[in-house]
């Protein structure tokens, strides 16, 4: 009987875990405009339009690509969570040594978010500084 109880927990763990990146998702899009070059995972961007895509329904993956079409980036994240409804969209970014990274991405009425995952030139870059958070409001 124990075992049995064991395995149902288990499962719902599991069931749990896997719907956790089917709750973080981008309808459609995300647009957004920026005032300064940024890195997105290894990509450099230049400032200017962008817009952000979920790859799949159930992808952990984004795509980011200028407006112009020059630009873009897969991106792969984690789902975050936040207690209440973000009120506005929110695309943010942490800025180490001068340098701005793509961190973040809140949808409007949504309670998960996407966190972008760090290059390994990022998590260098923080390892000897203290990074600063910066937001662009979504369009």
């Amino acid at each position: 009987m124990k075992s049995l109880f064991k395995v149902a927990v288990a499962a719902a763990v599991l069931t749990l875990g896997s719907a956790l990146p089917a709750l973080a998702q981008i309808d459609n899009s995300v647009d957004f405009k920026t005032a300064f070059p940024f890195y997105a995972g290894d990509a450099k961007m230049p400032a200017g339009s962008y817009r952000v895509f979920q790859t799949g329904i159930d992808a952990d993956e984004l795509l980011i690509q200028s407006v112009d079409g020059k630009n873009s980036a897969f991106l792969e994240f984690t789902p975050m969570h936040a207690m209440d409804p973000h009120r506005h969209t929110a695309v943010t970014f942490q800025k180490v040594n001068n340098v701005e990274y793509l961190n973040r991405v809140w949808v409007v009425g949504q309670q998960y978010g996407m966190k972008i995952e760090p290059s390994k030139a990022e998590l260098k870059a923080a390892s000897t500084t203290t990074a600063v958070e910066n937001t662009s409001a979504g369009q």
